[in-house]
């Protein structure tokens, strides 16, 4: 959490951390002088121990504008699977590619690597007589966020 934040704090952007109240007490996961740090680097909302905290996630995210991005390992398959239709839940599986930092990697001591957001959509795609078809290699497995990145293109013959 420290190398993340720091690392987009030297990039001049505005970072909001939320967790849970946890987070604030010494134990192996959470140094007490790391979250110190990251207090000094970032703002923070600590929830209780036993809320929910993706609820706050995407609410600050959404209230944040159409520009702000959010980090976490969480899927967001509980949330997509409460939204009442096929339809929101695609344009909910659209906001969150669009919106979703993934690391890539991450060595301690050096910079971190994220997944670029793509500007465009990654559905099918016609121009004419052309087909754009994204897909994955046979045995690739990626997180609901994460896109394919290669494209089949088909021209019909004339």
């Amino acid at each position: 959490l420290l190398d993340v934040v720091s690392q987009l704090a030297k990039q001049n952007l505005q970072v909001l951390v939320l967790g849970r109240k946890h987070m604030l007490k010494q134990n192996s996961r959470w140094r007490k002088d790391d979250m110190e740090k990251v207090q000094k680097q970032a703002s923070f909302f600590f929830a209780d121990n036993i809320s929910e905290d993706d609820p706050f996630l995407l609410y600050a995210t959404l209230h944040s504008g159409n520009h702000c991005k959010f980090i976490t390992k969480d899927l967001m398959r509980d949330h997509k699977a409460c939204l009442p239709d096929a339809k929101t839940q695609r344009l909910f599986f659209k906001w969150q590619q669009g919106h979703q930092l993934a690391i890539v990697s991450r060595h301690p001591g050096s910079k971190i690597t994220f997944q670029h957001i793509l500007i465009y959509d990654t559905v099918v795609q016609t121009t004419g007589d052309s087909w754009h078809i994204p897909y994955d290699d046979d045995l690739v497995e990626r997180y609901s966020y994460e896109v394919p990145t290669k494209w089949l293109c088909l021209h019909r013959k004339t």
